[in-house]
């Protein structure tokens, strides 16, 4: 497995990373124990960096992954708080609940410009003073947007930038995949340390893995790059891939899935709490129910999160 130092924080992180969303609550619910096994086996294999969030509420699962593990992970969390006492509450309950003294890298979740960062910006001074004291070695922010990536790499106190990039452009918001790039680009020349998610495209691009991974693997500013597994038999298959490493055509059938979609319940009372929860822009009030243009949704489960009645699930 490669290891790269993501920016100037001085974390060395592996190429692949293990996006912690999958073996969830949002969308796989693995029991515990079965979570944390497909974690372990990651790590075992190599990989050393762990993407989650409070959102995720996969704490438990990586607790007990590590647990007993003697070399070093690294764990980047996120939290969408925008108050001082928020992103004190969310810092200390990941550090409860992952049993840790510090966490590598912590971020204000899902960014979209300038004006949301100063909206979050109290929150974020927290995070600074927590950097300070040790609590956390690196700040930064996730986001889906051209202009989140614009706006963190102009901010000389963000450290890491985790966006949104694939082969296809899914679910890249104000701008298009060249955009995006660009916008990549100007972040990483201000020595910002760049971890990708939605490789994948949240799953739509499965039946084109390899060129998908192949593709944002081969942009030069990308330090990691986040992919959820959530069985052993796709840990293998990307820990293999990422380290060049021989894939049999056995494995390649068995991790190749149907691609999944996203299920709408039909006793959805057509509340709108998921539409506004969508960052993709990928749901809409159709008949009185929310209903899902496919082709731009992006399989990150977040509306799921929001549904008062469970009615919405990836699948």
């Amino acid at each position: 497995m490669q290891y790269n130092m993501l920016g100037k924080t001085g974390i060395a992180v592996s190429r692949l990373c293990f996006g912690a969303l999958t073996i969830g609550p949002l969308q796989a619910r693995l029991p515990l124990t079965e979570g944390a096994g497909v974690i372990r086996a990651a790590l075992e294999a190599g990989v050393n960096f762990i993407d989650t969030a409070e959102l995720y509420r996969t704490y438990p699962y990586i607790r007990e992954a590590v647990r007993g593990l003697s070399k070093e992970v690294v764990i980047c969390s996120k939290c969408y708080a925008y108050t001082r006492a928020g992103m004190k509450q969310s810092l200390n309950q990941a550090l409860a609940e992952l049993d840790r003294d510090y966490i590598d890298i912590f971020m204000l979740h899902e960014q979209e410009s300038i004006l949301t960062l100063k909206g979050h910006w109290e929150a974020f001074e927290y995070l600074l003073e927590a950097k300070r004291r040790g609590v956390v070695r690196a700040v930064g922010i996730s986001t889906h947007h051209v202009g989140g990536v614009l706006a963190a790499a102009a901010i000389p106190e963000i450290d890491v930038i985790h966006p949104l990039i694939n082969i296809a452009g899914i679910g890249i918001r104000g701008g298009t995949r060249e955009d995006m790039l660009a916008a990549i680009s100007t972040a990483s020349a201000a020595g910002k340390g760049i971890y990708a998610m939605k490789a994948l495209g949240g799953g739509n691009l499965l039946k084109n893995a390899e060129e998908a991974l192949r593709y944002v693997l081969s942009i030069p500013e990308i330090t990691s790059v986040a992919v959820g597994m959530s069985t052993i038999q796709e840990v293998e298959y990307n820990t293999r891939f990422f380290s060049g490493r021989q894939v049999s055509d056995l494995l390649k059938s068995t991790v190749r899935r149907q691609p999944r979609r996203l299920h709408i319940e039909d006793w959805c009372a057509g509340c709108g709490q998921c539409v506004q929860r969508c960052a993709s822009g990928a749901l809409s009030l159709t008949g009185g129910k929310a209903a899902a243009d496919q082709s731009l949704c992006v399989l990150c489960g977040y509306c799921g999160s929001v549904c008062p009645d469970f009615c919405i699930k990836v699948i």
